[in-house]
Order: structure tokens, then sequence, then C-alpha cells
């Protein structure tokens, strides 16, 4: 594993945080198996933390009219844009796992116009890069072709605010030099994880 640090700011000891959030990272610990470096890098700052993570929890856990490996798409596919190494590496290890596609991250960091994706993910994905880096020159045309594939204008809602989001958490991560941790690397390469 690496020695690298993980972060050009200070990174907390477990046993300094805060109960609440020691209790999550130690949750997540479990689940995971190992403690994903964005609990350790943003504990730096707990009110951050926790405003960070409830807004994660919101947009990601809630249900809707997207997948949790849509949710992903749209994290890693705006991440590759925005070139956020942490997020590509996480959430497309997250990807692979949800999607049961060892490849599907990949694709979707590179160029989503060229992943194995239905027609419906590319168009979503084409609105999520647009809000990612053109938000200004969204209109109504955006809206109508993605109602035409289905999507509700809650799902719109949720599509724009995954991608701003991450927008800012991939300059968070940039900021401060977060390091993906090594596991992530791995996760959901074999068709027998996913």
């Amino acid at each position: 594993m690496s020695e690298k640090p993980i972060s050009r700011f200070p990174v907390p000891e477990l046993t300094d945080l805060d109960e609440d959030i020691r209790s999550r990272i130690l949750e997540v610990q479990e689940k995971a198996g190992f403690v994903p470096n964005v609990f350790l890098t943003l504990a730096h700052r707990p009110d951050e933390f926790r405003a960070f993570f409830a807004y994660h929890d919101a947009l990601m856990l809630k249900e809707g009219g997207l997948s949790k490996a849509e949710r992903e798409m749209i994290v890693v596919a705006t991440s590759g844009r925005n070139h956020c190494h942490y997020c590509v590496v996480a959430h497309g290890a997250i990807l692979r796992i949800y999607a049961k596609d060892p490849l599907i991250s990949d694709q979707l960091a590179v160029n989503h116009h060229k992943a194995d994706i239905s027609d419906r993910q590319r168009r979503m994905l084409d609105f999520a890069v647009k809000v990612a880096l053109h938000s200004d020159e969204i209109d109504e045309h955006d809206y109508e072709f993605l109602r035409e594939t289905g999507f509700t204008d809650e799902d719109i809602w949720d599509i724009g605010g995954i991608t701003a989001f991450f927008a800012l958490s991939n300059r968070m991560a940039n900021l401060i030099t977060m390091r993906p941790n090594d596991e992530f690397y791995n996760m959901g390469r074999s068709l027998s994880e996913s």
C-alpha cells in the first residue's frame, strides 16, 4: 500500500474526531474493509465534513428515476471531464460494482460517447457534461431532449444536482491533492466481483 500523503492539508487522527464523525468513518470502514481517504481528508474541517456528506447522501442514496449505477455514471463521466483523479478512481470502483461491468468506468471517464451504454444513459451524460462545463448554455431544448427519453423534471434535477455537487467535490479533491486509496483500483475488475 502507498506511503504517500493522502492530502496536502493535515489529516486528523481518528481518535481526535467528534463521535458522530468517528462513528460514520468506522461504519464505512466496517462495510468497505478500509477507510476511503475522502472521509479522512474532509474530517480536517468537521462542520464541512457533516455538510458535505449530508448533501452527498441526499443526492446519492435517495429513491428516484435514476439507478445507483446511473448516479455513479454521472460522477465518473463528469469527474473525468473535470480531471479529478480521486473521484474517477473511487467512484469508478463503485460504478463497476453497481453496474456489474469491469469496463464501464474506464470507458465513461475517457469518453461516454464511446462507452457501452444505452441511448438513455448517453443523453443523461450529455446533459451532465453540459451542466459540468457549460451550465450557462442550458436551454429548453436540453430539457425536452431528456423528457423525450423518459426523464422526469425530478430526474433532471437529480442529474444536475449530482453533477453540481461532484463539481465541488472534484475541485476540493484537486485543491487538497486527495489521493485515491490503492484498494479502489482493483475493485469490481473481475466479473466474479461485479
